[in-house]
């Protein structure tokens, strides 16, 4: 029987999280929107039925959804070579679609294989491209988009580069601003009066503190004061029906178009893939360690993508800034993403003059500190301390995110992981008793659980190396998985060399495994069954393998 979840049983602290969320993410919708070459609103229609659509029907407790850095080239080169932004919806449809169906075939159980450090490194080198790109917002740079994630930014600069240009062009306002947004945020965490206003998140406080220190600039005349560039700049509808032409259907005659389908497909797999990473590093830093199911976050996102397209919004996935700034602000349920959600809609609707006076510099502060909490030194130290198998593939994930993309940095952090494995596995495959060996030495090599083809050059170096007219014993009774490669290895070391140098062979354990392997329960899982096959197609007798592997 499902258990019910109260959406409305840990408000107070939802709604904070959500507030919070929610000032995260509206810049990040328009600069999004802005690098994509789409209309500024399409950002905040993604972020909306991100917030609330996906939101409740998500099993993620902590993941917040919306227009994802990780999709502007995509969507920038698609809506430039379809010259129409409604031709482009249709493939976002289309990615929708496509998702929903990955949902029901339950594709995502492959977030299962991510590994651990790989996730890790990810969170970090995510927190390391928020402190080093919102450091130029901070002191009043704002050439860059918000939420820009790319290593070689579209003005030209690259994410070093940026820092330096800001010696050049900083804002005195936009210092002042950081400074006093600073100290708030890191007050409302270290003071312990203040820590007890949990209603009252410090990044409002910090952005109405923001708002009234420049208007005082203004109002007196001051040169620190922060001119309108360095703002938030939310489009404002002055009619009725400007408000209805934000709404942009798709164009359906995009489904004949077959580059509309390859843009669908590869937003599909992108935002899916971006999801089930999101999801993994959300359900990590959940101080509940509650779990996702992703084949339903998967299904989530196609009907959020649909909608998204029908009603003129950019494609979405499960965000790693917003999901983290909504775990650190004490998030307890869904419901902190449903709100931020719903105070996504309705501030652009009845408050966007307000909205437009938050300078960037106060959410440049804010997310600093969300960058903070995910690269802490804390985590560097984690894994160093862990050893190299674990520090290199989280620091090599790390880099990569930094100076390429998200995908591209968890691949090269998953399969530098597997080569550690794979050499792992080639050491442990085997062991001996003894080092060295002469004359009359009887020689051990117990065989590992599992063994496979990719042991076959070092056991087959480790026979040859046998010196004549030696005992040697080779132990199966704990393997449970043998590649039928290495067992033709064996047999032909017992019946051609062994004989030829006198050397004595006693197989143990393999007629235990044979019986495993033809057991009911584990005749598919044992490659034993692949020797039989081999054999049978070479017209060889069963009793081959008795004879050689008996006792």
């Amino acid at each position: 029987m499902t258990k019910k979840i109260n959406l409305f049983a840990n408000l107070k602290s939802d709604f904070a999280s959500g507030l919070v969320v929610f000032l995260v993410a509206l810049p990040l919708c328009l600069g999004i929107a802005m690098a994509s070459g789409a209309p500024l609103f399409s950002g905040i229609i993604s972020g909306v039925i991100g917030g609330i659509v996906v939101g409740f029907l998500s099993k993620s407790h902590i993941s917040v959804s919306g227009p994802a850095a990780g999709l502007t080239a995509i969507i920038l080169t698609a809506i430039t070579d379809f010259g129409a932004f409604d031709i482009f919806l249709t493939a976002v449809l289309i990615a929708g679609v496509m998702q929903l169906a990955l949902g029901y075939i339950k594709a995502g159980s492959i977030s299962n294989y991510f590994p651990t450090n790989v996730i890790e490194g990810m969170l970090a080198g995510i927190g390391v491209i928020i402190i080093l790109k919102q450091l130029p917002h901070a002191f009043g740079y704002d050439a860059d988009f918000e939420g820009d994630q790319s290593f070689v930014q579209s003005n030209g600069d690259n994410t070093f580069s940026s820092l330096f240009e800001v010696f050049n062009q900083f804002q005195l306002g936009a210092i002042v601003v950081t400074v006093v947004s600073l100290i708030i945020l890191i007050s409302w965490d270290k003071v312990p009066f203040l820590k007890k206003l949990k209603l009252i998140p410090g990044a409002l406080i910090a952005v109405i503190s923001g708002i009234v220190l420049n208007e005082i600039f203004i109002i007196s005349g001051s040169s620190l004061a922060i001119s309108n560039e360095h703002l938030v700049s939310l489009p404002i509808p002055t009619s009725f029906d400007e408000l209805k032409s934000i709404v942009v259907t798709p164009n359906f005659s995009g489904f004949l178009n077959p580059q509309v389908w390859v843009v669908g497909l590869t937003i599909a797999i992108v935002a899916s893939i971006e999801t089930l990473l999101c999801i993994e590093a959300s359900d990590r830093m959940d101080e509940h360690k509650r779990y996702t199911d992703t084949n339903v976050e998967l299904k989530a996102q196609g009907v959020g993508n649909i909608l998204s397209a029908l009603l003129g919004g950019l494609p979405m996935t499960s965000v790693v800034v917003r999901s983290s700034a909504n775990n650190n602000a004490g998030a307890k349920s869904k419901m902190s993403t449903i709100i931020h959600g719903v105070l996504l809609l309705l501030s652009v609707l009845a408050i966007p003059v307000i909205l437009n006076k938050i300078p960037l510099a106060t959410l440049a502060t804010i997310l600093i500190l969300v960058g903070y909490k995910l690269a802490k030194p804390a985590t560097f130290m984690h894994f160093w301390e862990k050893g190299k198998y674990q520090f290199i593939p989280f620091i090599a994930t790390l880099i990569a995110v930094v100076t390429t993309d998200l995908l591209k940095g968890v691949l090269l952090g998953i399969v530098i992981s597997i080569i550690f494995i794979l050499k792992g596995n080639l050491k442990r495959a085997y062991s001996f008793k003894k080092k060295e060996y002469v004359d009359g030495d009887i020689i051990h090599i117990d065989l590992a659980q599992e063994v496979s083809f990719l042991n076959k050059a070092a056991i087959k170096s480790t026979l040859n190396d046998i010196p004549e007219n030696s005992k040697v014993v080779i132990n199966a009774h704990d393997t449970v998985y043998i590649a039928h490669d290495i067992l033709d290895l064996i047999r032909e070391f017992k019946e051609t060399r062994a004989v030829d140098e006198n050397i004595k062979v006693k197989l143990k354990g393999f007629k235990k495994a044979y019986d495993l392997a033809n057991s009911p329960d584990t005749i598919n899982h044992v490659t034993f069954e692949h020797y039989y096959d081999v054999a049978k197609r070479e017209m060889v007798k069963k009793e081959v393998f008795k004879e050689v592997f008996q006792e």
